[in-house]
């Protein structure tokens, strides 16, 4: 029996005034209107010896869940990937990713 190969992708996105990236085999639109779910999140295989405190502390966050909803608004980029890398945390200083504004000023006619 042949086994399929499963897409990966690296999802990131806006959180706390953090950017993260996850990889994930499953990202699609959410049934929840403005909403994208994201599941089978990849956590990297590491030795005992050297952690990493970026990926172990995602993991902690997300290691236990089976699905994650992350709003449009907050999502950066999608990208489909051959294969996974390092879930990390970046910091939004110093980054040209500009986040869109949360909520518009309508002015009001007088």
């Amino acid at each position: 029996m042949t086994k399929t190969k499963k897409s990966t992708f690296r999802i990131q996105f806006h959180n706390n005034n953090k950017i993260y990236e996850l990889y994930a085999h499953q990202v699609s639109q959410s049934q929840m209107a403005g909403f994208i779910e994201i599941g089978e999140i990849i956590f990297g295989e590491h030795s005992r010896l050297l952690i990493d405190p970026a990926e172990e502390k995602l993991k902690h966050e997300f290691g236990n869940v089976k699905h994650t909803y992350i709003p449009h608004f907050a999502v950066i980029r999608i990208d489909e990937v051959d294969r996974s890398g390092k879930n990390r945390i970046l910091d939004n200083d110093g980054s040209t990713v500009t986040s869109f504004p949360g909520q518009a000023t309508i002015p009001q006619n007088t």
